[in-house]
């Protein structure tokens, strides 16, 4: 994998984990989540006067996404609201690389090397050991984290094709963006009310506004590089932001953590050089 495109990716992990831990340090995990995907759609609308319209062929993978982001925001936020940051994170981010690095053969017929496919390994061993180590976790949680993690497979296949399809992968990263908040508020305003929903963004639109635009700027960075490199092999890097999501943790909210999450942080740097040289 080239490296500006590990740097990349990189970048982006680093964002993912920023916005996760603003939904997560919220009052309201499912409402923060959603804010957090009109920020998107807020920055997102400013760039779209200078970019192409995407390729008519990627536009019903643009659909297809917009429904399944709106199954993750909720996963999303419900995995929050039940779980702490240190279990459920890991749990979703970490067992969706090896769903796709053991199914992109079939699904999209492209073959990793077999370093890239040790730093696969390597990587998601790292993230799901950060899981095993934490104590305080529910089977629910867990269960949510897990389904979560099938939904992230998914789109990651969904949008890494049609990234390639649209012509251009910052167009197609802004239209995924935009559209989303649609249904998600409409759900919102369905299930709590407008007064209460309304009240809660007056409040929170701030955070929302900082963590959607680290949101699209991590995902157009991802599909970018997915343009450049394995779709698998991204998506396994990507899952580097749980190391910057323990940095965080440590430095900036002083939680105290284990030996083994620093342990499991070496894996996951292991696991990204390994997929360097790869």
């Amino acid at each position: 994998m080239p490296i500006d495109i590990v740097f990349l990716v990189l970048l982006g992990a680093c964002l993912h984990a920023t916005w996760n831990a603003l939904v997560k340090s919220g009052t309201d995990k499912q409402l923060d989540s959603t804010m957090v995907a009109l920020g998107a759609a807020v920055a997102s609308l400013c760039a779209l006067p200078f970019l192409p319209l995407p390729n008519a062929a990627a536009w019903p993978y643009i659909i297809g996404s917009v429904c399944i982001h709106f199954t993750y925001y909720q996963l999303v936020g419900a995995a929050y609201r039940l779980g702490d940051i240190g279990l459920v994170y890991p749990l979703m981010r970490g067992v969706a690389p090896l769903i796709i690095a053991t199914t992109s053969g079939v699904v999209l017929a492209e073959t990793l090397s077999p370093m890239m496919f040790a730093g696969v390994i390597v990587i998601s061993a790292g993230v799901l050991t950060i899981a095993a180590d934490f104590r305080g976790g529910h089977s629910k949680a867990i269960g949510v984290a897990l389904i979560n993690s099938c939904v992230i497979a998914l789109y990651t296949y969904v949008d890494g094709i049609g990234a390639r399809l649209a012509g251009n992968p910052i167009s197609y990263t802004i239209w995924i963006s935009i559209l989303p908040p649609i249904p998600l508020f409409a759900f919102a305003f369905l299930m709590r009310g407008v007064s209460p929903v309304l009240k809660h963004a007056r409040t929170t639109w701030r955070r929302g506004l900082i963590g959607g635009i680290g949101s699209v700027a991590s995902y157009g960075l991802a599909l970018y590089a997915m343009t450049r490199a394995p779709i698998a092999a991204v998506a396994a890097l990507r899952e580097t932001s749980i190391l910057f999501a323990l940095l965080i943790s440590v430095l900036i909210l002083k939680e105290r953590a284990s030996p083994w999450r620093y342990v499991a942080g070496g894996m996951i740097a292991l696991g990204a050089l390994t997929m360097k040289l790869g």
